[in-house]
């Protein structure tokens, strides 16, 4: 790949090496024939569908994201959620370039604080006017 970044099939290659699964016992935890998972470690053929990189990022445990990102794929969960709000998302995202990683994962935590807060203030509402007679 143009960044640097390790393309698919060495990198699902080189870790299930590493964790010595032979080629045919992957194969078959993934639910694909050993000629066509051969094929793929060797980039002759594009990477499987979502739940098969799924399936194998959990066997070679690598993030699911990471690994969808370097087949080139987005997860079905972050692309429903594009669609539901493409505006919002696209500024949020473009908000970020420039960013490091690291500045990014600390968005997320203070996005994530933010939506912990908004859910609890909406339980703690919600139980109050239960409350209120």
């Amino acid at each position: 790949m143009s960044d640097g970044m390790e393309k698919f099939g060495a990198l699902i290659r080189r870790e299930r090496e590493g964790r010595e699964i032979g080629l045919r016992e992957m194969a078959k935890m993934i639910g694909v024939s050993p000629t066509y998972l051969s094929k793929v470690e060797r980039d002759e053929f594009p990477p499987p569908a979502e739940d098969k990189v799924k399936a194998i990022a959990k066997i070679i445990d690598r993030d699911a994201d990471d690994l969808l990102a370097r087949a080139g794929r987005v997860s079905t969960d972050i692309s429903d959620l594009i669609k539901r709000h493409p505006v919002q998302l696209a500024a949020l995202l473009r908000t970020t370039k420039g960013l490091t990683a690291d500045d990014i994962a600390r968005l997320a935590q203070q996005a994530r604080k933010a939506k912990d807060e908004c859910q609890h203030r909406a339980k703690t509402s919600t139980m109050q006017m239960r409350m209120t007679p």
